[in-house]
């Protein structure tokens, strides 16, 4: 895998409440300098993303329901409109864990559904956030399964706020779950070479971190490193 190809798999990431304008428009300046697949930022600054990135290859992602999931479904549609008329090309939507903890299904399925219905016409790619830090694994394959029946693009591992974030476990399972009818992004966590290419090994194929510089640039120096910071 070559530095190039290493950064594409990233989505560079900034979604602490306490950030500002300036630092969304700060990570996006360092996707474009770096070459990262996507800079996910929060949905204030997602008109400030798309003008900085238009012209490049890099994604305009952002999150909708974040971090708990647990909004109705009608309000995560409005947030999905709004950010795709703002220039998203990217959405990283939370399940709401609760109903699926509480065994509505059907509530979730609609959720996520509802979402990728909400894209379609923008041709936005969905990537649903199942948390699973806080799911069983069997919870995890049902959150999956729905992701792939609900027309998703993507199943992503976590928001990196749950105390907890991906795990090699995790990304081999929804790998299996999925059975190549969705990619996988794992985030959360994700602090050395080492963690990210284990990683990609195990099925991921874009990682969401903080980190994304200093993986990079260890990845260049060919030599594993700690990264500052959190997956978000």
């Amino acid at each position: 895998m070559t530095v190039a190809e290493f950064a594409q798999a990233i989505d560079h990431t900034l979604l602490k409440s306490d950030s500002t304008r300036r630092d969304a428009r700060r990570v996006c300046e360092e996707a474009k300098t770096h070459g990262f697949a996507a800079t996910c930022i929060l949905p204030s600054w997602v008109a400030d993303a798309a003008e900085i990135l238009d012209g490049t290859d890099i994604a305009v992602c952002t999150v909708i329901g974040f971090p708990h999931g647990i909004a109705p479904t009608d309000a995560k549609v409005t947030e999905a409109h709004t950010v795709i008329a703002d220039g998203a090309t990217e959405i990283d939507m939370v399940i709401n864990v609760s109903a699926l903890k509480s065994g509505s299904d059907l509530l979730v399925f609609q959720d996520i559904e509802a979402i990728v219905e909400a894209a379609e016409p923008g041709g936005a790619l969905v990537k649903v956030i199942i948390e699973c830090a806080l799911l069983t694994n069997e919870e995890k394959q049902r959150a999956c399964r729905m992701c792939v029946e609900a027309g998703a693009d993507f199943v992503k591992t976590s928001t990196g706020f749950a105390g907890s974030g991906a795990t090699v476990a995790d990304v081999e399972l929804i790998r299996d779950t999925v059975e190549g009818e969705a990619r996988i992004k794992a985030a959360g966590g994700i602090r050395t070479v080492e963690d990210a290419l284990a990683l990609l090994h195990a099925g991921a194929t874009r990682l969401g971190t903080s980190g994304g510089i200093a993986l990079v640039e260890a990845f260049r120096a060919g030599q594993d490193t700690n990264v500052v910071g959190s997956a978000y």
